[in-house]
């Protein structure tokens, strides 16, 4: 495996995107969660990965080594990602996870560059029951209430009980997960408020979706919640050459828990796709 190294991107408004980049062969690229950055969020599922591709795992503005901006809107974040994807200059293969599985879709469907997508659990934000979208709010005003107290590790882990189940916590905790992400916890916050200001496309519209060329393979846990399993499906049957995969034992935070079977099922998926590029 090559020694780590570090790419990075200058977006049309002046913000550097920076991403670690290892390992050898054909381009992946990852896009983190909404929690963490690229490097916490794939540095797992990237080191089995690495002897057979270029894992490219580049962090959100205002994340990791990028650069800081204001404007964390939902579109301009996604054009941020296309930047660093066609800056590469050749066919990649794109994965991400929930917020950045969603991204990697808006990505791929007006991106050339993109060979096939690999999105674990995106959120179809339209199929959100109103209970969830309670508990959504619940947890992000909770996790508020933490921030302005000091909290911040509390106020992630706040957030944290919507998306995850008991046992990603439980894995997340044992692994540090929320000390290590905890100074995103205001940064979080901004993009929830953005995202409630926006009002344009969403990487889950159909109409989106079908402009999707390439391969899709939509990642889910056998545990996780029903809206995810239903958000999958709904990719699955909007996208014209999609399918769904399955990480047995895993939740919503199988990139975290259970990094070897999840880059089994990308290298399986990407291998004949991506190197035949």
């Amino acid at each position: 495996m090559s020694a780590q190294c570090t790419h990075e991107v200058v977006t049309d408004d002046d913000v550097a995107i920076r991403a670690t980049v290892q390992g050898q062969g054909p381009p992946l690229v990852f896009l983190q969660g909404v929690m963490g950055d690229g490097d916490l969020d794939w540095r797992a599922v990237a080191s089995y990965l690495a002897s057979q591709f270029t894992c490219h795992l580049p962090s959100m503005r205002g994340r990791g080594r990028s650069d800081d901006h204001p404007n964390l809107q939902l579109d301009r974040i996604g054009a941020d990602y296309a930047a660093y994807v066609e800056d590469l200059g050749e066919p990649v293969g794109l994965a991400g996870w929930s917020a950045g599985a969603g991204h990697a879709l808006a990505v791929a469907s007006r991106s050339d560059a993109v060979r096939a997508t690999a999105p674990y659990e995106p959120m179809a934000s339209m199929l959100m029951a109103q209970e969830e979208r309670a508990e959504l709010i619940g947890a992000l005003a909770r996790g508020r209430e933490l921030v302005e107290q000091g909290d911040l590790s509390g106020a992630m882990r706040a957030f944290a009980a919507f998306p995850l189940t008991p046992d990603d916590i439980a894995a997340a905790d044992d692994a540090g997960y929320f000390e290590s992400t905890a100074g995103y916890s205001p940064h979080l916050l901004e993009v929830f408020q953005q995202l409630a200001e926006y009002d344009g496309p969403m990487p889950e519209d159909p109409e989106l979706l079908s402009a999707i060329n390439g391969p899709v393979l939509v990642l889910h846990g056998s545990q996780t919640r029903a809206f995810f399993t239903a958000s999958a499906q709904h990719i699955v049957d909007h996208v014209h050459d999609a399918r769904a995969g399955t990480i047995a034992g895993a939740g919503h935070a199988g990139p975290l828990t259970h990094p070897e079977v999840v880059a089994e099922q990308l290298s399986r998926f990407f291998d004949p796709v991506v190197a035949s590029g």
